[in-house]
Order: structure tokens, then C-alpha cells, then sequence
């Protein structure tokens, strides 16, 4: 009897380490999309308090508006005439929650915040829009595949002395810029800049106009925070 209970807890222990070491799930219910359209003033969207209401509307309409959904958007710092800041910078990768993410149709993008600033999944293929449907990328009519970010590539805001982020999202004029990465992983050369999903180039301006001459149409990207 001694040894059939010997054997049931060692069974029992045995099956608790696989599941322990078992894989993150690779599906589950979306918690990250690209913006369908973005609010339509260029790279004006309202600061981020603006960007994140405008994912939780286009989640909500996508039937996932259970979850607190937040803009992949950073903002620099406002310094004031010493070194330290009057508004503290915010970084896109602090926004987002812990994840994993899945996008609308299941598909697992990055399994945490580490997995993904460096290793996602994301591709024109998975980085799809809120009803599922693939965002048009370099080669299509007309590309769209420009992502507003204002961030580096591991997801932290810039200095401020450059305007990375359209005067912190609030600007649609023709001159400025925001900091964009490219959807589809698809750039002009085989550099790792231009293939970068979050931090690519500059834009040519915050206007709706300048946006779309550099290859976007002020979309960006939402994850759930929870």
C-alpha cells in the first residue's frame, strides 16, 4: 500500500512539472489589432488619452470591448530649463499590460513584453485589423503599411530635443513628424531599421497628407492591458 501511494504522488508531481513547463497557449481571444482607420486628423489623435479611447471603440465594435485597451504609443519628456522633467516621459511598452496577445483571429503575436521587443510574430499575415482583415503593406495599392509609435525599438520614448511624436499626438500640421514602424516587416533595403515593426523612420509631416506620402494613414497599433 506504501509504495502504490509512493507511486500515485510521484505520478502526481510528474504530470504538475509538465504542466508547469508546458508552452504558453498559441490562441485565444484577440488582444491586439491594428487600427482600421485611424481617427481621421492625421497624426492628431488626441493625445494618447484620445488614442486609447479610439482602440476601445474599435474594440468594442469588434465585439472586444470587455477589455481596457491601450494605444502602442510613447511620448517624450517636457523638460523645463534644468534637467528634470515637468512631464515625465511615457513609454509605449509600459502601457500594454503583460500579455500574450492574440490577434482577431487567434493567432498569438508576442507571449509577453520581452518576447514582443525582440522574436513576435508579427507580420502582414498576423498583424491584422480589428475585423480580421489583413492592413495593406508595401507593394499594395496604396501602401499603408506605416504604423505610428514614437518609439524605439525596445518600446521607450525619445529625447524631446526632436519631435518624434507630433507634439505628443496632438498635432496635425504639415510640418513635425512621429516616429512609425512597418506592419508587413518590409522596408526599402534589408536593414533591421527598415524592417522594424516599431521603429522604422520619421514621417514627412503629422498632416493626413504627409502621412500618407510617407506610406500610412495614421494607424497604429492596440493592445489589451488586461
Amino acid at each position: 500500500m506504501s509504495k502504490i501511494r509512493t507511486l500515485a504522488a510521484t505520478g502526481a508531481t510528474l504530470l504538475l512539472l509538465a504542466a508547469c513547463a508546458a508552452p504558453s497557449s498559441t490562441t485565444g481571444p484577440m488582444s491586439f489589432f491594428i487600427t482600421s482607420a485611424g481617427p481621421g486628423k492625421g497624426a492628431d489623435l488626441g493625445g494618447l488619452a484620445g488614442a486609447d479611447a479610439h482602440c476601445q471603440r474599435l474594440a468594442t465594435a469588434g465585439g472586444a470591448g470587455g477589455k481596457t485597451w491601450r494605444a502602442y504609443l510613447s511620448t517624450p519628456p517636457v523638460l523645463a530649463a534644468g534637467t528634470a522633467p515637468v512631464v515625465a516621459a511615457v513609454n509605449a511598452r509600459d502601457r500594454i499590460g503583460a500579455g500574450p496577445w492574440f490577434n482577431a483571429k487567434g493567432v498569438l503575436i508576442a507571449r509577453d513584453l520581452g518576447h514582443l521587443h525582440n522574436g513576435n510574430n508579427l507580420s502582414k499575415e498576423t498583424a491584422l485589423d480589428e475585423r480580421g482583415n489583413v492592413v495593406k503593406g508595401r507593394g499594395d495599392t496604396p501602401n499603408e503599411h506605416d504604423m505610428l509609435t514614437g518609439s524605439r525599438a525596445d518600446g521607450t520614448a525619445f529625447a524631446p530635443q526632436t519631435d518624434t511624436t507630433c507634439k505628443a499626438w496632438t498635432s496635425s500640421a504639415a510640418d513635425g513628424s512621429a516616429i512609425v514602424g512597418h506592419h508587413d516587416r518590409i522596408g526599402p533595403n534589408a536593414e533591421n531599421w527598415a524592417k522594424s515593426w516599431n521603429f522604422s523612420h520619421q514621417s514627412a509631416g503629422c498632416s493626413s497628407e504627409a502621412l500618407v506620402r510617407t506610406g500610412g494613414t495614421g494607424r497604429f497599433y492596440c493592445f489589451a492591458a488586461n
